[in-house]
């Protein structure tokens, strides 16, 4: 795929609600408050409501590492809070009893990662070792941006980011997404979506450590709008 594949700070469905959505949400802003709600409900709550969203929570990577093969996730349907409130019970329970975090087996990078340098390959492309290895030398083949893409949003959720938001156009193996993170006190979270007329399921992204604040604004948001 070519570099237009992947575009950061891109016009997403929040820019038809807000005039700048990307000072929305600071802390000086008066009405961030508002500002949150609303991105919430129509970005979590609304596809929750309706054919349901994935959680997918990460985790694997501490102390600075970023390799591919370390990062774990699991993913989970969710039609209520109530599912979200079983799973970070679940999260928890396993972190206090010092039980291995769940997991599901599929990778997130490593496996699509392998993937597509094998498919690379077969095709001619010679790839060496920098690329490979090297996250930022993953756009050279085909592919490669998007995983770079998604990378550099796993990385941002572990680690944490400056930025209290980011769009994101991306185009993924199941079509063009939008992507909107989040970097608040009050949670780090993204949500990928697929863009406005196209149909696919809405992923809420976050690292383990953020299942509780998340949740808890999450509740707070929906409990505001009844």
């Amino acid at each position: 795929m070519p570099y237009r594949e992947a575009k950061e700070h891109a016009p997403g469905r929040l820019h038809g609600i807000f005039a700048d959505p990307y000072s929305a949400f600071e802390n000086q802003v008066i009405e961030r408050l508002l500002h949150l709600r609303v991105a919430i409900e129509a970005l979590v709550l609304t596809p929750m409501a309706g054919d349901g969203l994935t959680l997918r929570v990460i985790h694997g990577w501490e102390n600075g590492g970023f390799e591919p093969a370390d990062l774990k996730h699991s993913d989970h349907a969710i039609g209520s809070l109530s599912d979200m409130q079983q799973i970070t019970r679940r999260y928890r329970e396993a972190f206090q009893a010092q039980h291995p975090l769940p997991y599901d087996a599929a990778s997130l990078l490593a496996g699509p990662l392998d993937e597509a340098i094998t498919r690379a390959e077969a095709d001619g492309q010679a790839l060496d070792e920098e690329t490979r290895t090297i996250p930022a030398r993953w756009p050279a083949f085909p592919q490669g941006l998007y995983l770079y893409t998604f990378f550099k949003v796993y990385h941002r959720l572990t680690y944490g980011e400056d930025d209290s938001y980011r769009s994101i156009h991306c185009e993924t193996p199941d079509g063009p997404r939008e992507i909107h993170e989040f970097h608040l006190e009050e949670g780090e979270f993204a949500v990928v979506a697929p863009v406005e007329g196209e149909t696919g399921k809405t992923v809420l992204v976050l690292h383990e450590s953020q299942l509780e604040p998340v949740l808890q604004l999450l509740e707070e948001c929906q409990a505001q709008g009844e």
